[in-house]
């Protein structure tokens, strides 16, 4: 198994054990598109309680690689996907939290899903 399948493996499990329904096809598409940070242990996760790191999700990812606009309604759905992973949980997978504002956006398209 290939490192990469092993990452993807150890998010399914995470979101399994969360009780979380994925795609699987659609994790694995947005676990590559993360390139190398998901071999970095602090690039891998991402700080729910850390404003910065939210705003980089923000501006990053929901408003340059999904395209949305910014708005409040940006900042409440990483409210509520850092909720669904758990606000306690010290391992918020960059992946999975990707997924889940993709999902909660509808923007799998960008994934080609």
């Amino acid at each position: 198994m290939s490192k990469f399948d092993e990452k993807v493996e150890l998010y399914k499990k995470f979101m399994n054990d969360k009780g979380l329904s994925f795609d699987a096809d659609l994790l694995s598409a947005v676990t590559k598109g993360l390139g190398p940070s998901i071999y970095k242990k602090d690039a891998e996760t991402v700080s729910g309680s850390d404003s910065k790191e939210l705003e980089t999700v923000k501006k990053n990812f929901l408003i340059k690689k999904l395209g949305l606009a910014d708005g409040p309604k940006l900042d409440e759905g990483i409210a509520d996907v850092m909720e669904q992973v758990g606000k306690s949980e010290r391992n918020k997978y960059r992946a999975v939290v990707y997924y889940l504002l993709a999902k909660k956006f509808g923007k799998e398209s960008v994934y080609g899903k």
